[in-house]
């Protein structure tokens, strides 16, 4: 059986720059970015293309954002989509490397992520499991510095972005996947959890943490694009949503103090799936 022709619409690095700039991107700004590939379309040139075009977009000033999420640097134990048997958790937790940024693969984040990841001259932070990734001239300001018990949270990349006037980019992606929403998580009362994973001098190491969960986060982007001023459009056939860091974290705040108060049993260690979602 032969396979049909793409229904498109046709996209290019051109057309991604000139409709992010029809929506509002701004050169020399600096852009978190959530994407779906597939969302677009058909690419001419696949994550490259989009890369170019936001960066073009973006200028020599700009700095584009990234995450770059490596959830299966955890503990066996918790992973899911598959699990694994638990005659293979010791095994795992004594093999398995350590974080490198230079090296360990993103995870559920998407193929423009790893992109960006793998792209000349990009940067990425040190957090073995919630890392972001950057290239432009704010790259080194906004990752140095994610502390190592902090996935998230006030010493990692998202409270840089939040101060620098960053906004989020929504390429095709939901609100679930909205990550700065995790940022309120710190910011008001919230369950710990202890998080292990492999340790860089070797062995294997536990620390506490900040439980976070992504329950819900559709019905608070809902709410927050009901409530607060959100530029939609689209990109080839792609919806797309921009917004500031700042205006989500400080939604996300008093929306979650509201509709998920004690919700210990929603947040379990995020990001933990070895497996993407189905």
């Amino acid at each position: 059986m032969s396979t049909p022709p793409p229904t498109g619409p046709l996209v290019t690095r051109d057309t991604v720059t000139t409709q992010l700039l029809a929506l509002g991107v701004r050169p020399d700004e600096t852009l978190l970015v959530h994407s779906s590939l597939r969302a677009l379309g058909w690419v001419c040139g696949g994550a490259v293309a989009v890369v170019q075009g936001l960066l073009d977009a973006l200028g020599p000033g700009g700095t584009l954002v990234v995450p770059a999420q490596s959830g299966d640097v955890s503990d066996p134990a918790l992973w899911g989509n598959p699990p694994v048997p638990e005659q293979w958790w010791g095994a795992i937790r004594a093999s398995m490397p350590a974080y490198d940024p230079l090296i360990t693969p993103t995870l559920r984040v998407g193929v423009l992520p790893e992109t960006v990841r793998t792209w000349p001259g990009a940067l990425r932070s040190a957090h073995p499991q919630t890392s972001f990734a950057a290239i432009g001239p704010g790259a080194a300001a906004i990752l140095d510095g994610h502390a190592p018990d902090c996935r998230l949270g006030e010493r990692s990349p998202l409270a840089r972005l939040a101060e620098l006037g960053a906004r989020v980019l929504l390429l095709g992606a939901g609100y679930d996947s909205c990550t700065s929403f995790h940022l309120a998580e710190y910011r008001i009362p919230s369950p710990l959890v202890e998080v292990g994973r492999p340790a860089a001098g070797g062995g294997w190491e536990v620390v506490t943490e900040v439980a976070i969960s992504s329950e819900r986060f559709d019905e608070l982007g809902h709410d927050f694009e009901r409530d607060r001023p959100v530029v939609r459009g689209r990109v080839g056939a792609a919806d797309v949503r921009l917004f500031p860091v700042a205006d989500a974290v400080a939604y996300a705040e008093r929306w979650l103090a509201l509709h998920r108060p004690g919700d210990e049993e929603l947040r379990g260690p995020a990001h933990q799936s070895r497996r993407p979602r189905p």
